[in-house]
This record gives C-alpha cells, structure tokens and sequence, in this order.
C-alpha cells in the first residue's frame, strides 16, 4: 500500500508512459557517465591570495586541460596567459588593453581557445547539467557556440563566426569572464573544505565570501573553525581565544573591519594595567590573562573533561618568578600580573568582566559572523562520508592500545562515530537552541582544544608558549591516533566504524602540517590516509618546506597535489606566473570511475528502479489515471 502511495506521487510528475520512459532513458545515461572532479582542501587559514589562486587554477586542472590541448600548436606564454584570463578575467583583460590594446583577431583566438577548453570539460556531464551552470545572460550563447557543428556548406561555421562577431563588436569582456566562470564551474564538481578555514592569516572572512557563492561544497569544521564558532554562540573562553589569536598573528583586522568588532576598551585598559612600549603587546598579555581564568573556570566547572593540568594561574609564584606545569618548575619570563588575585586566580575583575561583556556582546550581534556562522552549520558537518572516502579535521580519539577511547558526556559515554555524532548534535543545539544551555556552550571550547577532542586530539599549551621561554615546556601530548594512523589496520578500524567496507576507502585528515621538508609524506597506513595540511599557513612555509597540499578525485583516481608558495595576485595577473605544484597518483583504478559507481549514482540507480515499478503498474493498469 506505502509503495503505491509512493508511485502515485511519482504519477504527477510522469503522468505518461512516454514521460516515464524518456526518464529512465535519461537517468540510465547519466549514469554511464564520468564521475565530476572533486577537489580538497583544508587549513586554510585566513590566507586568501593563496585560496583565491587554487580555487580559480582548480589544484592545476585547468593548466593541464590547456596543456593537453595546445602544447603542440602553441607557445609556454601563451597558454600562461590563457590560464591567468580564466582565473582573472575581469582583472588581465584590463591590464592586456593598458598595455598593449586587444584587437578584434586577438579577441576572437581567446574566445575560441576558451571555448575549446569549455568543450573538453564540459565532455563528462549532460548538456542540460552544463547549460544550468551557464550564466543566464549568456547561456543560450555559450551552448550555441560549443555544440556548433560543421556541414557540407559550413553553414554552422560562418553561424559560428557572426555570433563571435556580434560579441566583440558590442563588446567581449563580459561574455570572456561569463565563459572563464563556466570553465572553472565545470573543472570541479565539489569542493570539500576540511576543516580550519580561520585563524593565522587576516581573510577568513573573505575567504567564507568566496565559498557562500560556491556552486558546490561541503565544510568538516576545523578547531579554529569551532573557536569562531563557540565564540559567536557566547562562549566567553572562545571569544578571548579568538581575540588573542588576532592580536598574536597582527590579524586585528578581521575584527575590527571585517566584523565590526571593536578593540578599543580592551587596549585602553591594558596600557593602563601593563608596562609595554607596545600596545598591543599589552593587550595581548591583558587577553591571555583573561583567557586562562574562563578556561580555568570551565575546567572547575567541568571535570569530566579531565583538563586539570590546564590550572596553571594557581601555581604562579611570584615573588620567585616560576611556576609549576605538569609537575615541573619553570622559570617565568614576565611576573606583572596585577589581575590575578592570589585567593581566587580564576576570577574576573570588574574591569575584565566589563571587557568581556562587551566583546561578547559584539560576537553575538555582528551580522557579518553571524550570516558566515550560519553559513558554516548549513555546509558543515563534524565529518563526511561521501564516494567511498570519510572525511574529517582532527582525529577519531584512540587509547594506548589503538582501541576507540570513549568520553563521558551528559553521564554517557561515547566513543568512535557515536562521539562525532552527539559532538555534532551538542553543537547544533548550542548555537540554534531555544534554552541555551551552558554544558553544550561550555563543550565548544573543548572541542577547539581538548586533548580528547576528535578536532584537535592534543594538549594545547597556550600559557607556557606565552610566559615560559623553556621551549620543553612548550612540548604538546597529542592522542594516540597520531601515531596509530600510520597503521593499515587502525585505518581500516576506524573507516568499518563508519560504515565504509570498499578496498578504494580512504580517509582524508587535515589538522597536522605534513612536514615535508623533514621528510614526512602525506600518504600514510599503505595509501589508506591522505593528510592534506601541507601548510597554506605563510608562517609554516619554512617549516613544512611547502605552501600547501590539496586532493584531486577525477574518474582517473585519486592525486595529491603539493604545492609551492604563492607570491600575490598581482604577480599571477602581471606576468602570468601560476602556483607551482607537482602531482602524484595516490591511487589509480584500473576502470574509470562513473557516476554509477558514486554516491548520487546509487541514488539515481534508486529513482530508476522506482520508475520502472512505475511503468510495470501502468502496463497492469493498477494505477486509475
């Protein structure tokens, strides 16, 4: 009965045998086609140039599409610049007529050459599929042009070049730019962010502008992610974090100018209550101290999440000028802290309440995060499992004996997917509730920094990489899975956990920058798990020996791209000058990978079962139409 209840309502939108027919004809077909590139990145890290250049060059897809179609027929300058107009349209165009003019002829071979490359692209999906990615100005246009054919009186041909003529005589730039949109659409399909889209670099904000308009994505947060997250849900320890984390990095512009959210309060008072030349240099020390007593009073106030060792205002002597961390006495580089009462160090002053009041309020109502917040729940999610691969930040918390470790939530426990599942329900309901409670809003920051959370997955040693110079302080235990995840087996352990049987499964990680100038290699566990922190990070460029890895998955297999740094968009437009970046075959199948074989491919496979039960009961009439 359900199931004739379900064909009935299938009946109105195919009401004729024909309609039902001409859909499994159409939904049999897209299944026999190549799967759409997808395309991963992760840590990110407010660097937008870099972002902006590799979302637009697609981790190299587009100069290799270029580079298969014309390295014999035209020259390295030329088809460098071809890739910067599809990257930069708008912006090379001006700068080629500032400096040497674009004639007609000119304009005509970048066209063409466009168009092409339009082609080839557009070759793995279904006409109507790439004619919804048009713009719609220029659609009807587009589609005409890259489906014209020849015959025997070149009709279609001379068709062909009064439609190219009409364009450059009214005017080519607009339709160039709508056509190098096209191409990047088509060159990926999706775009999975893993994770850490904020802190480090000042332009996160420009960067979630950018992605709101993206066709296609989904988001795994990332720690910082949920530090901005817990901050815009009123989590106070979050929004000291994040305030001291722009001041350390001098990425204060994201606050002030990005979100509205000003500064001014917090370095008045500091100047006032710390000996600096430096402005800001106090108010980051005024920030730490305020950030130390909200953790210190979430950490009493919760001691399941087992962070005592984090209690380190109360073991600051002085008078001596030490304090003792994990049992061991260091030396402190600086004992001005008027702030902290002796008797009750975790306690706020009037002052510092004030301050964080005020901030608070700010994070809370700035519109600007809030559409970016509410943009990060509606395509994020704690982890993705999506065409045979899962993907997550941090880690899937382990014991010392390679076993999921289960934690203690709301007098439960919960380990393996079980954690990430109520870790995401817990978040949801911090930020949308009607009651909000403070346990969920308390659990945001753990997640950004506890030992035990599946984002981070070790001990985040702020203080001492603050006051302390000993560097052996500054040494952060990370969870077992870090040294597990080299395992084939632990690997294999965790993807079963999460439903995923195939031998083609892998597990894409971010979080931890691949040092490979050390070494270190992003494939690990025999090809099982993919690390793609490569470092987008300028500040880690020396220390990973890279600027970043991104993933490509194409109906080939999967590549990892590694990347070199990037110097600016200016140079890229100016003299044509591409990410360098090398490739190479994680793993690569011995059939191409159709849309059958996808996620959406079994679900289209469901639709066609479905209208043929739909055509069987039109044969018996058991539907009264």
């Amino acid at each position: 009965m359900d199931n004739i209840k379900y064909l009935k309502l299938l009946f109105e939108k195919y009401p004729t045998v024909s309609s039902v027919s001409r859909e499994i004809i159409n939904l049999t077909a897209i299944l026999n086609l190549p799967k759409g590139t997808e395309h991963f990145m992760s840590d990110i890290h407010g660097e937008y140039e870099a972002f902006y250049h590799i979302l637009n060059n697609c981790s190299g897809v587009i100069k290799e599409k270029v580079d298969m179609l014309y390295s014999d027929t035209i020259s390295d300058s030329e088809r460098e610049e071809i890739c910067t107009i599809i990257y930069y349209p708008h912006e090379k165009l001006n700068l080629i007529k500032k400096e040497r003019g674009i004639s007609s002829d000119r304009y005509r071979i970048i066209i063409n050459r466009m168009i092409k490359i339009a082609g080839i692209l557009s070759s793995k999906y279904t006409r109507s599929k790439v004619r919804k990615a048009m713009p719609k100005d220029y659609a009807y246009i587009i589609d005409e042009l890259l489906h014209a054919q020849k015959d025997e009186d070149d009709n279609q041909v001379l068709y062909h070049r009064k439609i190219l003529d009409t364009i450059i005589s009214i005017g080519a730039d607009d339709f160039i730019v709508a056509l190098a949109g096209l191409i990047k659409r088509l060159a990926v399909d999706r775009l999975h962010i893993v994770g850490d889209i904020f802190d480090r670099g000042a332009d996160a904000d420009k960067i979630l502008d950018l992605l709101i308009e993206y066709h296609s994505l989904d988001i795994q947060w990332g720690n910082h992610d949920m530090l901005w997250m817990g901050a815009a849900a009123g989590n106070e320890a979050c929004v000291a974090n994040v305030v001291r984390n722009c001041i350390k990095y001098r990425t204060v512009r994201i606050l002030e100018s990005g979100y509205g959210i000003s500064l001014r309060k917090l370095t008045l008072f500091a100047e006032n209550k710390y000996r600096s030349a430096d402005p800001m240099n106090a108010a980051m020390k005024a920030i730490s101290v305020i950030q130390f007593k909200l953790e210190g009073q979430i950490i009493l106030r919760r001691p399941e999440y087992e962070m005592n060792d984090r209690l380190l205002l109360d073991k600051i002597d002085t008078e001596n000028g030490t304090v003792i961390s994990e049992g061991k006495k260091y030396k402190l580089n600086n004992t001005d802290f008027p702030t902290i009462d002796k008797n009750s160090p975790y306690e706020l002053t009037d002052d510092e309440k004030e301050i964080i009041d005020e901030l608070k309020e700010s994070f809370i109502n700035s519109s600007r995060l809030k559409r970016h917040i509410t943009f990060l729940f509606d395509k994020g999610s704690m982890y993705k499992c999506f065409n045979g691969n899962l993907l997550y930040h941090g880690c899937v918390p382990l014991d010392e004996n390679g076993n999921f470790f289960g934690i203690r939530l709301f007098g439960k426990v919960f380990k393996g997917r079980a954690y990430f599942d109520v870790a995401e329900k817990i978040v949801r309901r911090a930020y949308f509730g009607n009651n909000k409670n403070i346990e969920d809003i308390d659990f945001m920051w753990y997640l950004w920094c506890g030992k035990k959370s599946p984002l981070c997955g070790r001990t985040v040693k702020c203080f001492e990489r603050c006051f302390i110079d000993d560097k052996a302080a500054w040494e952060e235990e990370t969870d077992p899975y870090y040294r597990f995840y080299h395992t084939e087996k632990i690997c294999n352990m965790i993807l079963r956990e999460f439903d995923m049987y195939s031998p083609s499964s892998h597990i894409v990680n971010g979080h931890t920058p691949v040092l490979t100038a050390r070494g270190e290699q992003p494939i690990r566990a025999n090809g099982k798990l993919i690390v793609i922190d490569g470092g987008f990070c300028r500040d880690y460029h020396e220390k990973t020996g890279i600027a970043g890895y991104t993933l490509i998955y194409n109906s080939h297999g999967l590549r990892i791209k590694a990347h070199q740094p990037f110097e600016s968009i200016e140079n890229a437009m100016r003299e044509n000058k591409d990410i360098l970046s090398s490739s190479e075959n994680v793993e690569t199948e011995n059939y191409r990978i159709m849309v059958k074989h996808t996620d959406n491919g079994k679900n289209i496979q469901t639709e066609i079962n479905d209208l043929y039960d739909l055509l069987e009961v039109y044969r018996n009439g058991e539907i009264d139409v």
